[in-house]
């Protein structure tokens, strides 16, 4: 790692604070969020929506880069389902969910983006309190990938 997790994650991952929404530095590689994640026994999966810009390129990405179940019905209820029911993705930790390339996609379907965040939140409250909690890290700027 480059230097020490920021705050709103460390405190995430040893729990003295729930899970949520997080802001991720454009300047750190978010292979030190992951890194971070699995040193505190979190299991750490990475949604790149750069260049997706409507609601079926986002219902795929998350597809393939979560490696949703076949039962994944590429629909908002669906993706809701898939992040509450996360059976199809067994964790002894929580799980941390890094967001990168979103801010395009936000800008493109502003609508379909509310209703992410939506979706996001809503699974993040679903698991606060568990020993599996979610956290979800927003990166800001372009994702660098390395330490």
């Amino acid at each position: 790692m480059t230097g020490p997790v920021p705050r709103p994650l460390a405190a995430v991952l040893d729990g003295s604070t729930p899970a949520g929404v997080l802001p991720w530095p454009a300047d750190r590689p978010i292979a030190d969020a992951l890194a971070a994640a699995r040193d505190a026994g979190w299991s750490g999966a990475v949604l790149d929506l750069e260049g997706v810009v409507d609601k079926g390129e986002f219902m795929e990405r998350c597809a393939r880069s979560l490696r949703l179940p076949q039962w994944f019905g590429r629909n908002w209820d669906a993706l809701a389902d898939c992040l509450t029911d996360l059976s199809w993705c067994p964790a002894d930790g929580g799980r941390l969910l890094v967001l990168t390339g979103w801010q395009g996609y936000g800008a493109a379907a502003p609508d379909d983006w509310s209703i992410v965040e939506g979706v996001l939140a809503d699974a993040v409250g679903y698991w606060r309190g568990t020993d599996t909690g979610l956290a979800v890290v927003m990166m800001r700027g372009p994702a660098r990938r390395g330490s």
